[in-house]
């Protein structure tokens, strides 16, 4: 039996933790496909909140197993954020097994403790300039972790003028690979957010 899971985030380069998903689905031996549907191309713009987005996937008839949302907590009760999700799945989708992925402020955290794989997602793997990035829990302790880490990949660049506006246009992108690039036992296991995610993830594919 193939499980269909249907992950849902705050954007599309969100889907970068599409892999670690599949990944620790293959660790536990759970064959699994997961959807991460992409509302702005499938002309469905309105879809915001997650009881939106549940409601968008009903409506093209299309059916999952597991449903795993991503919700930032952004500086408020990572709590609030799981009863969100829950009260969102019970709503539109009642009955349906679901995991939440709460990062402490913003999933940016996650991405600016591994300093090697910033360097290369910038270009510029050899680069010597300061970073100056956090130190595990600290990077869930920054105010605005997402513009933190737009300025940290400029840096890392080593690019200017145009060269750098155009840079920082693609700010999504690089944000999506450095997701896919996160080592799930590097430095971000030591983060409780992670751990809960993982731990989540694992028990709901045990149950499946």
């Amino acid at each position: 039996m193939t499980l269909r899971i249907l992950f849902t985030g705050e954007g599309t380069s969100d889907n970068g933790l599409v892999p670690h998903v599949e990944t620790v689905a293959a660790e536990v031996g759970v064959q699994a496909v997961v959807t991460a549907p992409d509302f702005g191309r499938l002309g469905l713009t309105d879809c915001h909140a997650v009881a939106d987005k549940l409601r968008a996937v009903r409506s093209l008839g299309d059916d999952y197993d597991l449903v795993i949302v991503h919700r930032d907590a952004d500086g408020g009760s990572p709590h609030k954020r799981y009863e969100e999700v829950a009260e969102a799945v019970t709503s539109e989708w009642s009955g349906r097994p679901h995991i939440a992925v709460v990062p402490v402020r913003a999933l940016e955290a996650w991405l600016l403790l591994d300093e090697a794989a910033i360097r290369r997602v910038a270009g510029n793997p050899r680069g010597r300039m300061s970073l100056d990035l956090p130190n595990g829990s600290a990077a869930e302790r920054i105010t605005d972790p997402k513009k933190l880490l737009q300025q940290t990949l400029a840096t890392a660049s080593g690019v200017s003028g145009r060269r750098l506006a155009t840079f920082r246009s693609r700010f999504p992108r690089h944000r999506h690979k450095l997701l896919e690039a996160l080592d799930p036992y590097g430095p971000v296991s030591k983060l409780t957010s992670w751990q809960a995610f993982m731990a989540d993830l694992r028990a709901a594919l045990d149950q499946a």
